[in-house]
């Protein structure tokens, strides 16, 4: 089901900052909100990797981004350092933003089914409405030139 349209959830996490975000902190700003599966994880690292190859784009375009999954803010430390990511990772140990925006339930990985993680992205237009949802990503490094792409082409979503 897509959040297209839809006023975004708010949240409130802890991030790899040591500071608390919430859904509220950016009113009036574009946020890029992409969930995955695992820190340090190939497909994970090649996604995160995109994303900081495009950040100076993104941020440039005054967009905040934001990486979301259920690990550690250690993990996430960790994984900030060996990548050399320039933004911010929340932890959500007990899913309930993934689940809020639809990234975390059953899925089909290698024809089983299973619970977790659903690799997607939301763009949050300024209002707080959910202007592109990808509900499930299948090429991780090729995702965030999709993503960028779409920003690119909506010029409500940027300052320049």
């Amino acid at each position: 089901m897509s959040l297209e349209g839809k006023k975004a959830p708010d949240f409130n996490l802890e991030g790899s900052d040591g500071a608390c975000h919430s859904l509220k902190e950016y009113a009036g700003k574009t946020v890029v909100l992409y969930f995955y599966p695992k820190d340090s994880t190939p497909g994970c690292t090649k996604e995160a990797c995109g994303f900081r190859d495009d950040y100076t784009k993104l941020a440039n375009r005054g967009i905040v981004l934001l990486g979301v999954s259920k690990d550690s803010i250690a993990s996430h430390g960790k994984f900030i350092a060996a990548q050399g990511l320039p933004f911010v990772l929340l932890s959500d140990p007990d899913t309930t933003m993934m689940q809020a925006y639809e990234a975390f339930g059953e899925k089909v990985m290698y024809g089983k089914k299973s619970t977790g993680t659903i690799r997607s992205t939301v763009v949050i237009g300024p209002d707080g409405v959910v202007r592109k949802h990808w509900a499930k990503v299948a090429k991780a490094e090729q995702h965030p030139a999709e993503v960028l792409a779409f920003i690119e082409q909506d010029r409500t979503l940027s300052l320049s």
